[in-house]
C-alpha cells in the first residue's frame, strides 16, 4: 500500500472481473490493500484461540480447502473483507486521500438539541458502492467455484457490508468556555473494525447450513435443514460442514492443532482439552526474566530491578 499502483504491473494480478475497475479506480487500491491486511491480521486475532486459527489468510490470494469450498469459515472472512474493503473507501474519502469523493452527505434528520451537523463525516455510501463492485466481482468470476458456491459468496459479502452501515453512529465535540459543551459539532462515522469483526464471530457461531434451489422461477439460497430459520439478509450462510481442525489433513484445509499452546485452567475454546482433542498436551517449564520492585525517584525516573520467575507452558501433543 506504500507504493503507487501500476496498471500493467499490478491490476493484472486479480482477477478478470477486477482488472477493469482497478485500472479505472487506481488511486483507490493502496485503501483496498489496507483492507485486506487488516482482514488477515482481525480474523486471526479473533480465532486465536480456536482450533481453526485463520492462519491458513496468510497464504492470500492462494487459499486453502477451509476458504475456498464454502465453509463457516469462509462466511466469515468473505464478510470480513467485505466490511474492510468498504469502510476503508469510506474513511479515505473522508480523510481527503482520494480525489473523486470527499466527505460523507449530512445527515437528513435535525440534530439532537444544542448540538449541529458538522465536521467531516466518513462517506459510507461511496464506500459500500465501491467495496461492493469490488468485492463482489471475485464472486462472480465464472472460475470462483459453482453457482452455489458464488452465491453464497455474494450473500456473505452483502452481510458484512450490512453489519458495517448499521454501525453508522454519531460523533461529536464540544465548543464552550472552559470545555462546557454548550454546543457540539456532529457527524456519522464508523468504528473500528474490530467491532465489525466481532458481530461476525457472533454470526459465524450461528451460521445457518444452505442448498442452492430452485424456488419458483430462480435459484435461491435456503436453509438445508427443512426445520431450520428462514435465511434473512443479516445471517451468515455456508454450503459444507467444517473438519474438526485435529488433525492435519490438506485435502480438507486443516493444520492440525498439535505444537499449539492452550490453557490447562480454562474451560473456554483455548481449553487444552477442547484444543488438543483429547490427545492430551506437554507441560514444560521455562524461566522468565522481568521488571520487580520497582520505585520512583525523585526527579524524574522510575528504577526496577530484574526478577527471575518459571512459567509452565502447555502445548497440544
Amino acid at each position: 500500500s506504500g507504493v503507487a499502483w501500476n496498471e500493467s504491473q499490478h491490476c493484472r494480478l486479480l482477477v478478470p472481473e477486477q482488472v477493469q475497475l482497478c485500472r479505472r479506480n487506481l488511486e483507490v487500491m493502496p485503501s483496498i490493500v489496507r483492507a485486506a491486511r487488516r482482514t488477515q491480521a482481525l480474523c486471526q486475532q479473533s480465532f486465536a484461540d480456536m482450533r481453526w486459527n485463520c492462519s491458513s489468510i496468510q497464504r492470500a490470494p492462494g487459499f486453502g480447502p477451509d476458504l475456498l469450498t464454502g465453509t463457516r469459515e469462509a462466511a466469515f472472512v468473505h464478510a470480513l473483507a467485505a466490511a474492510a474493503v468498504a469502510q476503508s473507501i469510506a474513511r479515505s474519502c473522508a480523510s481527503g486521500e482520494l480525489p473523486l469523493c470527499s466527505c460523507g452527505p449530512g445527515p437528513s434528520e435535525p440534530p439532537a438539541l444544542g448540538s449541529r451537523w458538522g465536521g467531516c463525516g466518513d462517506n459510507l455510501s461511496h464506500g459500500l458502492q465501491l467495496g461492493a463492485a469490488f468485492t463482489d466481482g471475485s464472486a462472480r468470476a465464472g472460475s470462483g467455484g459453482t453457482p452455489g458456491l458464488r452465491a453464497v459468496n455474494r450473500h456473505n459479502g452483502a452481510v458484512g457490508r450490512a453489519v458495517l452501515s448499521d454501525s453508522l453512529d454519531t460523533r461529536c465535540k464540544c465548543h464552550g468556555v472552559s470545555g462546557s459543551c454548550s454546543v457540539k459539532t456532529c457527524w456519522k462515522g464508523l468504528p473500528d473494525l474490530g467491532e465489525i469483526a466481532s458481530d461476525l464471530k457472533s454470526r459465524y457461531l450461528a451460521a445457518l447450513k444452505v442448498t442452492h434451489r430452485l424456488v419458483g422461477p430462480r435459484k435461491q439460497l435456503i436453509p438445508k435443514e427443512g426445520d431450520a430459520r428462514p435465511v434473512t439478509e443479516m445471517d451468515l450462510v455456508y454450503l459444507i460442514n467444517s473438519p474438526d481442525y485435529c488433525t492435519p489433513n490438506p485435502q480438507l484445509g486443516s493444520l492440525g492443532t498439535q505444537d499449539r499452546p492452550c490453557n490447562r485452567s480454562s474451560v473456554g475454546s483455548d481449553s487444552c482439552d477442547l484444543l488438543c482433542c483429547g490427545r492430551g498436551y506437554n507441560t514444560y517449564t521455562e524461566e522468565v526474566q522481568e521488571r520487580c520492585h520497582c520505585r520512583y525517584r525523585w526527579c524524574c525516573s522510575v528504577v526496577c530491578r530484574r526478577c527471575r520467575r518459571h512459567l509452565e507452558r502447555h502445548v497440544c501433543k
